[in-house]
């Protein structure tokens, strides 16, 4: 499966698993922001600071504060969805991000996921660093 990036989004083709579902044979709620967390995750890898290698090299991570998401319509198993992500606003040390899954051209769920830039060794908030937020603001 291949990522796109383009100048104002970030897309991660996912494929709905049977784990992935509930009883009724839907995508289980919570999963869609499983789905999210890969793309955020995908999307860091893809610029070339993996989350591993940032909490390592920087001491920093990025913590979810805040999570607002709207279920429109059931995706259900094996379908081929695309997850992706575009910067809402951008703080010192947070970012808003506009997250979305879309089955074709039908979007099924969207939401809205503050993050937070961390000290790890503090867990106290940190600026983003000038290379990522530069990065950061090419897909807004």
């Amino acid at each position: 499966m291949k990522h796109q990036h383009s100048l104002h989004a970030f897309t991660l083709p996912v494929r709905v698993y049977y784990e992935d579902t509930d009883a009724a044979g839907v995508v289980y709620y919570a999963n869609y922001l499983r789905f999210f967390e890969r793309c955020r995750t995908e999307w860091m890898r893809e610029i070339g600071h993996a989350m591993g290698d940032f909490t390592r090299d920087e001491g920093l991570a990025f913590v979810v504060r805040r999570v607002e998401i709207d279920y429109q319509r059931p995706a259900r198993l094996d379908d081929a969805l695309v997850v992706g992500l575009e910067v809402e606003k951008l703080g010192r040390a947070q970012v808003w991000l506009r997250q979305y899954v879309r089955r074709g051209d039908e979007e099924l769920v969207t939401g809205i996921v503050q993050i937070v830039c961390v000290n790890v060794e503090k867990m106290k908030s940190a600026p983003i660093p000038a290379y990522l937020r530069a990065k950061l603001e090419s897909i807004q």
